[in-house]
């Protein structure tokens, strides 16, 4: 089987750890599952910055959190950043633009209509949750 390198937009990672059942739920573990997570170090600081919110105290502990981080970076494929690319509309989103092309991704999963619009990248696809949970069932089909 091909190796498979996918994105997961900070969005989709902090919905996937709050509602493991949901359809991000589902496409984080899919994606760990049947393929390499990348990250970069921009990705996994906004991954910190935005779960170290003190919102998220009520859904889970630091120390959870901390310790999902902690198995994410042990889980995932660290990928240096070596091409600036500055095409989104929301400039915060271009690190994903670069890990994908950095690291070859296969696609980038999103919920972000800043990436949305802009699919495919460079020919890497940028789809939703859940059309990357439908392109499983697809796949296995097929």
């Amino acid at each position: 089987m091909n190796s498979r390198e996918r994105i997961l937009d900070t969005n989709v990672v902090v919905s996937a750890l709050l509602f493991e059942q949901s359809t991000p739920g589902q496409t984080f573990y899919a994606a760990l599952d049947r393929g390499d997570i990348l990250l970069s170090l921009p990705v996994l600081k906004e991954l910190i910055d935005v779960l170290g919110r003190k919102k998220f105290e009520r859904y889970l502990l630091r120390e959870e959190r901390e310790r999902f981080l902690d198995a994410l970076v042990r889980e995932t494929t660290l990928v240096d950043i070596t091409e600036n690319i500055c095409v989104c509309r929301d400039p915060k989103d271009n690190k994903f633009l670069e890990l994908a092309v950095c690291g070859a991704a296969t696609c980038i999963i999103s919920g972000d209509k800043d990436l949305l619009d802009l699919n495919p990248f460079q020919g890497i696809p940028i789809m939703k949750p859940d059309e990357f949970v439908a392109s499983l069932s697809n796949d296995r089909r097929a």
